[in-house]
């Protein structure tokens, strides 16, 4: 995020920026032109970092969870997840908020859900999954309160730092985890036996409810 994003957003924690000049914005955050307060102003706001609240028409900094605003649901982008090899890295920085009405997601509240941005192929003949397949650049809907799959689930999964959306089954006779593309290319499945589960950094960071194409 650029500076002067970071400053406006700090600043619209103590006072109502959407409802100052952009001259007196310009002098408290020190920047050299209006426009570009404006434009970083402009940026904060289609990100969905920045809304202003219905009731009182004041400014309001989105926190990094999801919330609801006259009955759209905004849920934070949390960033990309590979869906070939494990190789994306993982991280919570928002890269802004995805609105979708509460049926498209089949809930009656937003709390648990995040999104993340497809990478790759793996996943592009998925489907089963709802809105599926998942193809580059897909928004994919992750369920934080959902952590144990079942068998033929579709995951957000982390290992080694690196997130990677497969299917999921659990073999349990041979003890292992089994994570597999879906894919028009012939990629490997992840297997990790689970007594490894530990110390390759393996865990489940949610369960795909669907995905939104892009």
């Amino acid at each position: 995020m650029h500076k002067t994003q970071t400053k406006i957003l700090e600043l619209a924690r103590t006072k109502d920026v959407l409802n100052m000049s952009l001259t007196e914005l310009k002098e408290l955050l020190d920047v050299d032109h209006v426009q570009k307060v404006k434009h970083h102003l402009d940026q904060l706001k289609k990100k969905g970092l920045i809304y202003a609240d219905q009731k009182t028409k004041k400014a309001k900094v989105a926190e990094p969870e999801a919330f609801e605003i006259n009955e759209i649901f905004n849920l934070p982008i949390m960033g990309m997840a590979n869906c070939g090899a494990a190789c994306e890295l993982a991280h919570e920085s928002i890269m802004g908020y995805l609105k979708v009405s509460p049926r498209i997601v089949n809930r009656k509240k937003p709390e648990g859900l995040f999104v993340v941005r497809a990478v790759g192929n793996s996943l592009n003949k998925a489907v089963d999954i709802k809105g599926g397949p998942v193809r580059e650049g897909d928004y994919v809907v992750i369920d934080l309160n959902n952590k144990t799959p079942k068998n033929g689930d579709y995951v957000l999964s982390i290992i080694d730092d690196a997130a990677n959306l497969k299917r999921f089954y659990e073999d349990k006779e041979n003890e292992e985890i089994r994570l597999v593309s879906e894919s028009t290319k012939k990629l490997p499945p992840i297997v990790i036996h689970k007594n490894d589960l530990e110390s390759s950094g393996y865990h489940i960071n949610g369960v795909v409810v669907r995905v939104v194409r892009n």
